[in-house]
């Protein structure tokens, strides 16, 4: 969703009270908290955008501590940044269902506390890496009902769909011939964004690598258009040479790092989210 530009942060000083962390969802497996980067002055009542960032790994394994360094850096632009723990098979021996409930808990937290903690309820994005990717699109395409969870009741009422997306070589696929089919079967009709894409989707970015082993450039081209198709902004940027994972930060070479933060910072600020 577009919005005006920001206002200026009154407070030179981030309000100590916010939290840095809240605990959104307790499981039988694990406790699942939400990890907080603001900007400098935030306050309850600075009505920012937010993005909420998934972690890659198959839905297997990973840490929400792999988006950090973008969550830093748009804090650092005047958006609340926002990490999500979510269960994973090495650790909890769940399955991807259910790390995509998981994941719209952790968006419901973000809009039933929206206003604590100081957010736009019209502007909270979602953003992820391969796996992580897949469920943060999913926020905005899944629909069957046990894979939507309805507890506690008081957030089950609060809505889980998202304004925008910011997608890092995301899982679109789960068909037969799409990835980790072996583990969704014949559920894909209900899981995979791909089969479930529609008109009332946010505006979305793509970043993708040509050489990428698990998300071929085909299917990331057949999902664009199709939004494009429903009258979704779908934006995808494929980067030469590039393999899966491209876009995390490397010791040796951080320039793939850097485009993709510039390609995100682009995206928002065509949206109102950042002003400058």
């Amino acid at each position: 969703m577009e919005r005006s530009p920001l206002p200026a942060q009154a407070a030179p000083v981030t309000d100590p009270t916010l939290p840095t962390s809240a605990v959104y969802r307790q499981t039988p497996q694990a406790t699942l908290e939400l990890y907080f980067d603001y900007p400098e002055g935030h306050t309850p009542d600075a009505n920012a955008p937010a993005i909420l960032f998934f972690f890659g790994g198959g839905w297997v394994r990973g840490s929400h501590t792999h988006f950090q360094e973008q969550a830093r850096h748009l804090a650092d632009r005047g958006l609340v940044a926002v990490t999500a723990d979510y269960r994973i098979q090495a650790q909890h021996g769940t399955t991807p269902f259910d790390c995509l409930t998981d994941a719209i808990n952790a968006m419901r937290y973000l809009r039933q506390h929206a206003d604590a903690l100081g957010l736009d309820p019209k502007c909270i994005g979602a953003a992820g890496g391969s796996a992580g990717g897949h469920l943060a699109i999913s926020l905005s395409t899944v629909t069957a009902p046990d894979l939507i969870p309805n507890e506690p009741q008081a957030l089950a009422d609060a809505p889980f769909h998202p304004d925008a997306l910011v997608l890092f070589n995301p899982v679109y696929d789960n068909g037969p011939t799409g990835y980790a089919h072996n583990r969704i079967g014949d559920r894909y009709t209900d899981f995979s964004p791909a089969h479930n894409l529609h008109a009332d989707m946010p505006p979305t970015l793509v970043l993708l690598g040509d050489q990428d082993n698990l998300i071929p450039v085909a299917t990331a081209e057949r999902v664009r258009d199709r939004m494009t198709e429903l009258g979704v902004r779908s934006e995808l940027i494929v980067y030469p040479n590039q393999a899966h994972g491209f876009f995390n930060r490397r010791a040796d070479d951080d320039t793939m790092f850097q485009a993709t933060l510039q390609a995100m910072d682009t995206f928002l600020f065509s949206l109102g989210w950042l002003s400058h």
